[in-house]
């Protein structure tokens, strides 16, 4: 006589695991963190609503770029909802990609007086950006058992 029992599926067992593995929780919030942040501030260059994107522009680099300022803020934009897309799809490529867009956002505020604090703030994201391209070496598209 066999008694039913109710058991735990072979496959959700490994993922239970990895589910309470605090890296792969790191994983999983930095890479929400880098897919939505991008997008949305990425959209936001469109509309203006959160910020006046514009002003956040160095003068030199104002002159460098052909258009106006928020013409340029319609091109900035589209690289941070690329590179949010490119975090949720393929974190290990990603996360270097906003980690360098980070690097540029920095020296381009470090130009402008009085936005060190933002340009330090930057620094922060761009070291989170680079615990996520390390973590996506281990976490992503690799099963874990």
């Amino acid at each position: 006589m066999s008694s039913a029992t109710a058991s735990t599926p072979p496959t959700a067992a490994p993922r239970r695991a990895q589910l309470a593995d605090p890296g792969y929780q790191a994983f999983v919030i930095l890479r929400t963190a880098f897919t939505v942040a991008p997008i949305l501030f990425g959209l936001d260059k469109f509309t203006n609503l959160l910020v006046d994107w514009p002003a956040y522009l160095a003068p030199w680099i104002n002159d460098l770029v052909p258009g106006s300022a928020q013409a340029a803020m319609y091109a900035v934009g589209l690289i941070e909802v690329v590179a949010g897309i490119a975090v949720a799809f393929a974190p290990r490529f990603g996360a270097w990609l906003v980690a360098g867009w980070l690097a540029g956002i920095i020296v381009n505020l470090l130009t402008i007086p009085d936005y060190y604090d933002i340009a330090l703030r930057d620094f922060g994201l761009l070291l989170a950006a680079v615990a996520l391209a390390r973590l996506a070496e281990r976490y992503h598209g690799r099963r874990q058992h």
